[in-house]
């Protein structure tokens, strides 16, 4: 067989040259992203289009959890790529079988549904929750409870079950049969939990809601509202998930074992891949045909996810993501001291950190975040009132200092008169 043939113009593989102005042209208008445009990173720095260096503390959003273009993943995925692609769901593969039993064997579940986002591994797991309540108890438990100010993902499902009103005002009629309650409120959420409950779907950590940790006993006690009710436990762990707490899963941590978990972001490191984890009985509750998806587990994600994994899910990584979230917070409260105009506490768990602004600085994260990207800083907002750090894993103590420092120098920035 003659192989492709290759163009005759090389340089028809070279794009013409974009700018940030360009997304204003060309791009539906559902991001305002900022004016500098990155072109390359490794591990936790990050270079844009003029050359100018920056420390990412964002990892795209808790995405790149051991640091960009991680040399091992890297290799994966080019080991891969010579291989085998994609196939369609009328077969398996080997990358994939391989992750799901590593997942199944480093967690409570006993099987794993691959998709490509949080948003879908969420999805998977409402409609699973639903169709196995209608298969064990009938078409009136239905109702799923979640909780104020989560999110879940951006389909119009996951949307409303997030509790934003924000994100869905435009949107309806939206989908029934959903509550919503205070989070960490135990009697709040025991109200809500009846007979007609298919599922209480949790973030054991807060992400875009603040960045607030769930207190051990609100996790305790809705494991016991759901057993007592017949409900479903799900921990939505896509952002809280992979290591990035010191510990594999959040739930880890809390001695709370759901009945669902789903995983996305860290999952791959900035490859499409995201799994809902569950145990044998209730994902007999789905039959050949009854949910699916074209690219979930291809064996290109499911290579990537496995390599991470391996590099995760050890002892001493681990150990390190507890050692330099000790670090990090310690340093953060010495921020939070120096500045009281513009900070009031440090709250989070692991690598997923949130400084809240004091009262006089109410609404104004977004200020922040520019002026931190003005001294090179790349942090994130968690709404108007919460700056969220979210390093890769990978962070140095190095890199940990030079980050308190550029933030030093932004928060001088803002308070200094000009």
């Amino acid at each position: 067989m003659n192989a492709i043939p290759r163009p005759d113009n090389e340089a028809s593989f070279h794009a013409d040259p974009v700018s940030r102005q360009t997304f204003n042209e060309v791009m539906v208008p559902t991001y305002a992203p900022s004016d500098m445009v990155p072109v390359r990173a490794q591990g936790l720095d990050l270079w844009d289009q003029q050359g100018k260096q920056y420390l990412d503390l964002t990892a795209g959003i808790a995405v790149t959890g051991l640091g960009h273009s991680h040399p091992a993943v890297v290799e994966a995925l080019r080991a891969q790529a010579d291989k085998l692609w994609h196939v369609g769901n009328g077969y398996t593969n080997e990358p994939v079988l391989q992750l799901a039993r590593a997942l199944t064997e480093a967690t409570f579940a006993d099987r794993a549904f691959f998709c490509n986002s949080g948003a879908e591994a969420n999805e998977a797991a409402f409609k699973l929750a639903r169709k196995y309540a209608h298969t064990k108890f009938g078409p009136h438990k239905s109702r799923i409870v979640s909780c104020v100010n989560s999110f879940h993902g951006r389909t119009l499902f996951t949307v409303s079950i997030g509790g934003q009103p924000k994100y869905t005002e435009g949107f309806e009629p939206l989908p029934e049969q959903l509550s919503h309650v205070p989070f960490n409120d135990i009697e709040a959420a025991r109200a809500a939990i009846d007979d007609d409950v298919c599922a209480v779907v949790v973030e054991p950590v807060q992400g875009e809601g603040g960045v607030l940790p769930a207190d051990p006993a609100y996790l305790k006690a809705l494991r016991e509202f759901c057993d007592a009710r017949g409900a479903l436990l799900i921990f939505d762990e896509v952002q809280c998930g992979m290591g990035r707490t010191g510990k594999l899963f959040a739930y880890m941590g809390y001695d709370v074992t759901p009945d669902i978990l789903t995983s996305a972001k860290a999952l791959g490191n900035g490859y499409p891949v995201a799994a809902m984890l569950t145990t044998e009985s209730i994902a007999a509750a789905f039959s050949v045909g009854s949910h699916g998806t074209t690219y979930g587990g291809n064996p290109l994600a499911a290579t990537v996810a496995l390599r991470v994994l391996q590099i995760v899910n050890t002892p001493a990584f681990l150990a390190r993501v507890n050692q330099a979230a000790e670090l990090l917070v310690g340093k953060l409260n010495g921020v939070v001291r120096d500045y009281p105009q513009i900070f009031s506490l440090v709250r989070g768990s692991g690598l997923m950190l949130g400084m809240v602004l004091a009262d006089s600085y109410r609404g104004k994260a977004k200020d922040i975040i520019k002026a931190a990207e003005a001294q090179g800083l790349m942090v994130l907002i968690a709404g108007p009132d919460v700056v969220r750090l979210l390093p890769a894993l990978v962070i140095s103590d190095a890199q940990i200092d030079e980050g308190i420092a550029r933030m030093r120098a932004a928060l001088d920035a803002l308070v200094t008169p000009q």
